[in-house]
């Protein structure tokens, strides 16, 4: 009666996300759960008299394994990508439609909080060439990033997330880069949850393409204990990041 009672208790707790946010929570989903997390995403940049615009619809499926192991496969899914230019030579139009490539990984959650240790998640992620030509990357490219979280009282929680990509460089050579980000999160109710998060997703030097940095606000809304709706909108803090993204999402525990 007692396993049952926890079993029960633990089928009860609501669903955790890894989205809409940068940083990754470190819990997994629970062995035997289905979890699929699924947006639309739109990015916008103007530099130069050129305007982009890409929209895309971020994927993740995460299936668990045990109780502390997850696999997961993660797209940008189908991508539309327009550009519009203007010089003393006129206007030029491009338009590109196709799908990302994926990515197949594990998340291990290594470490419950314990006084000022944090919660610990380590994930490992693969982003496979497969994805249509105009936006496929250059081979395989391995990450691992370290999710730790802390709850603090009001609650309110703390994440950070550093991690390493490894990326095939212009001269065919090979370059690790690096990513870092922060968020603070506030639980108002039992449902509603904001966010404010400083990420970068890409540290890197001029020569190997430079760095991505952002600020990012959002919100998540529990429906239910299995279902979650949220929204972020980021904005840019350099030239090699968008100048506006925008995200609305749907996650789903089966």
């Amino acid at each position: 009666m007692l396993a049952a009672s926890a079993a029960h208790a633990a089928d009860e707790e609501p669903i955790v996300t890894d989205r809409p946010d940068f940083v990754e929570s470190s819990a997994v989903v629970g062995k035997g759960r289905l979890q699929l997390e699924t947006s639309v995403a739109v990015e916008r940049n103007r530099v130069a008299g050129t305007r982009e615009r890409t929209t895309s619809t971020p994927t993740l499926l995460r299936f668990g394994v045990s109780d502390t192991l997850e696999l997961r496969v993660e797209t940008d899914g189908r991508l539309r990508y327009r550009v519009d230019r203007r010089d003393d030579g006129g206007e030029a139009h491009e338009r590109l439609r196709g799908a990302a490539d994926t990515a197949v990984g594990l998340k291990w959650h290594a470490l419950d909080e314990n006084g000022a240790l944090p919660a610990v998640g380590v994930l490992l992620h693969a982003d496979v060439d497969s994805g249509s030509t105009a936006f496929r990357g250059d081979g395989v490219r391995p990450s691992l990033r370290v999710a730790a979280e802390w709850e603090l009282p009001g609650d309110v929680g703390v994440g950070l997330m550093p991690g390493i990509v490894r990326e095939r460089a212009a001269d065919g050579g090979h370059v690790v880069t690096g990513l870092f980000a922060v968020v603070v999160g506030k639980n108002w109710t039992e449902r509603l949850r904001t966010f404010v998060e400083l990420a970068a997703p890409r540290i890197a030097r001029g020569k190997d393409g430079g760095s991505a940095a952002s600020f990012d606000v959002g919100a998540s809304w529990l429906v239910n204990r299995n279902c979650q709706v949220d929204a972020m909108l980021s904005r840019g803090l350099n030239s090699r990041t968008p100048d506006v993204a925008f995200t609305v999402g749907l996650s789903v525990r089966l």
